[in-house]
Order: C-alpha cells, then structure tokens, then sequence
C-alpha cells in the first residue's frame, strides 16, 4: 500500500454505521495525534466518506461493507487498527492485507493476538476503542467526541425546532410512529417549529408522524446517503428527539439538545456522557435484542408524557 517516496499507512476498519462512526471519532482522533506522518486510511461504508473526513482525523476513505474484502490497492499498510468488533473475521480481513502491525483485541480463534487487550461486553462503546488503543500506549480522550458545524446550510430552516427522528436501523429500536406523532402535536401546541426527519427508505414513516392523526402538518427532511445535510440538520436545530440511532450520537457531536428512547440497549453502553447534561436518556431498566423484528418491549414502556416531558426540560439552544 505504500511505494518509494509515499507516507507510510495506518488503515483503520469500521465499516458499519452513522452512529458507529460518531462513537469511533475519539479513537480515530487518537490515531491521528499517534501516527502524524502517516496516512490515515478509514475503511467505512463510502456514504460515510464526508463526515470521515470532516473529523479531521481521516485523510482518505477505502469504500467498504461490513466484513466485505478489502481490495488489493489496501495490502501492506504499515499499522492496522481494527475498530470494528473483537474478531475473529474482522481480524482476518485486516491480517489478510499482511500489516507490519495489527492494533486490535485479543480472541482466541486468531493465534497470535492472545496477548492483545482483552475485550469487554459491559462497557459503553467510546470507551472501549478508547481503552483499546490505551493499551498500545495511544492516548485516547473519549470525551473527545465534538464535530464542528458542518459548512453548509441546513436543507430546510429548522433553527429553534425540535427534530423528532422515528427511523431506527431495526424494529426493535423504534418507537411506535403514532406515539411520535402525538409527541409532535405536543411540541407544537407549546409553539415549537416540528420538522420530522428520516433516513433512505423512510419516508413514508416520517410522513405518518408528521401527517398524523394527532400531529398537525410538519415540515419532512428525507436525507439521502450523504450524512452531512442531516448534519446540517441537527446543528442548526433547537432540539432531538429519537430512538438510539446515528442522529442521537449527532447531537451529542453537535451539542445539540436532545432526548434518546432506550429500550433493548441500555444508554450506558451507547448513550451521550452523562457529564453533558443538554441530553436526557429515556431507559427503563430492561434490555433486549437490538437487531429484533419488533419494537422492544422495553422501549414501549416509555410513554409519550415522559418523552413530552423530557423534552421540555432540555436547556435552551442559543443560536451561534
């Protein structure tokens, strides 16, 4: 991957999603500040490649799937950092480019890493990358989890509104729309702008919050692959409100104001640092499958009162 004359590379694997991008920054960061002279290479999903590099910690961005091969132009990097899951297919995939040196967790099925850092289910996922390059001797801020504002305009006015977000990337993290759309005829009534946003493929359930029954017509964002104008989005906006997903761990890099419905994942494994207290995590005590077919049973157990009530409680976004 490196020729006479080029910087050496570290390539990085996280070729997963919005959120699991934003929980990697403080890492992504870390390896930056660690290998200055070199080129850092993120392999993520390529829709993923604007706000890579907008963390200023990523020079350039391989297109990859989840656990899908790397092409042959990747072999060779000098340093790998596996951010991606404990192995041992992640661990393969980046042992197969034949990297001078491989940063990730230990797992037994891959001989060779029994000395590496030992993996943790209970431990919140900034914090785990974060430890993990530690123990390389990398300094790691987890804290270190803030985006600058993205430099365009948001795609619709939204400054002072609340975003609701009913998508998820499963059933078993969304809320039901019609208890989103009660919430956003609430908003209202307390005179705050609503705009309802939504990922590829949900239109139509943002239209069923916005269009409710009980929810008078608001304003719709349907974002396209490209993260940045939902960035956009949530910078400029008063408030979130969402399920655990990518624009909930947009607000926290944003400092936007927001709640976060919880149900099959407890917010102490992927929720905002409870230190910032713009945000307020909705959890009531149960934990589930998160890739289930159906809303969690947990996360049903939040009513639209609390949500309401959380909502009025976040502190006032002052504009610039």
């Amino acid at each position: 991957m490196t020729t006479p004359g080029e910087r050496p590379t570290v390539l990085v694997l996280r070729a997963l999603g919005l959120g699991d991008l934003l929980t990697a920054v403080p890492a992504l960061r870390a390896v930056a500040r660690a290998f200055p002279d070199h080129r850092r290479v993120l392999a993520t999903p390529g829709r993923l490649a604007p706000l890579a590099r907008h963390t200023g910690a990523v020079d350039a961005v391989l297109p990859a799937g989840p656990l899908q091969p790397l092409p042959g132009s990747a072999r060779g990097p000098e340093v790998a950092v596996n951010l991606h899951g404990r192995g041992p297919q992640s661990h393969r995939l980046l042992l197969s480019l034949h990297p001078g040196r491989l940063l990730a967790f230990a797992n037994a099925d891959v001989p060779g890493t029994e000395a590496l850092p030992t993996w943790r289910a209970d431990e919140h996922e900034v914090e785990r990358w974060s430890r993990m390059l530690r123990a390389f001797g990398i300094a790691a801020d987890p804290s270190d989890l803030d985006l600058d504002r993205p430099g365009l305009p948001s795609p619709i006015p939204a400054a002072g509104a609340t975003v609701i977000h009913p998508g998820a990337g499963s059933a078993a993290r969304r809320w039901p729309a019609e208890r989103w759309a009660r919430v956003a005829h609430r908003e209202r009534a307390a005179g705050r702008r609503v705009v309802v946003s939504a990922g590829p493929g949900e239109r139509r359930l943002a239209e069923d919050v916005a269009r409710g029954p009980e929810a008078p017509a608001a304003d719709v964002f349907v974002g396209d692959e490209d993260p940045m104008p939902l960035a956009a989005l949530v910078a400029e906006a008063g408030r979130v409100a969402s399920s655990d997903t990518g624009i909930a761990h947009l607000a926290t890099a944003l400092g936007t104001p927001s709640v976060v419905l919880f149900g099959p994942t407890p917010p102490a494994l992927w929720g905002p640092p409870p230190d910032r207290r713009e945000h307020r995590v909705l959890w009531h005590g149960s934990t589930g499958d998160p890739l289930g077919d159906r809303p969690d049973p947990g996360l049903l157990r939040i009513g639209v009162d609390e949500v309401v009530r959380a909502l009025a409680e976040l502190p006032e976004r002052h504009a610039g």
